[in-house]
Parts: C-alpha cells; sequence; structure tokens
C-alpha cells in the first residue's frame, strides 16, 4: 500500500515544487519593495578615493594664477591668512 504517496510519489513533488516557486516569488516580491535591504556586500565604488580639501591659502594662490586677483590684493589676503 502506498499510503498518500499516489501517482508514484508525482503528488510529492508537485507540492515541493508549488512551495519553492511561492518562496521564490516571495523573495523576489520582497526584494523589489526593499531594494536597499538585499544586498549583502559594500555599495559599488568608482575606485577613486577623494582628493583632500584644498586649504584656503592654496585656493588663494590659484586665484592669483588664474588672474582673478592683482598683486596687492593677494599679498593682503595672503597675510591676513597666515596671521
Amino acid at each position: 500500500m502506498m499510503m498518500g504517496f499516489g501517482y508514484g510519489g508525482l503528488s510529492m513533488i508537485l507540492m515541493i515544487l508549488f512551495w519553492v516557486v511561492i518562496i521564490v516569488v516571495a523573495v523576489w516580491l520582497l526584494s523589489r519593495l526593499f531594494p536597499q535591504v538585499t544586498g549583502f556586500t559594500a555599495p559599488p565604488s568608482s575606485g577613486k578615493r577623494s582628493k583632500p580639501a584644498e586649504s584656503p591659502l592654496d585656493i588663494l594662490k590659484q586665484r592669483y594664477a588664474r588672474g582673478e586677483l592683482n598683486q596687492a590684493e593677494y599679498d593682503e589676503m595672503r597675510r591676513k591668512l597666515l596671521e
């Protein structure tokens, strides 16, 4: 006697397949609803390091090099920055 395993166990295989499909669909749906929670890896980066912030004196030198400041303005601002 087969006791519930009719059709050679086909019903048991179909039941397992049914639950696997339900679980896969649930996981897929949850990953779509909550995308920020699904990843277990670090967020992708471009591989570039951010360059350090420029000092005010560097910015002043760049402005002088571009011609935004004349010699007197540059000297005065530089003196104030170095105080």
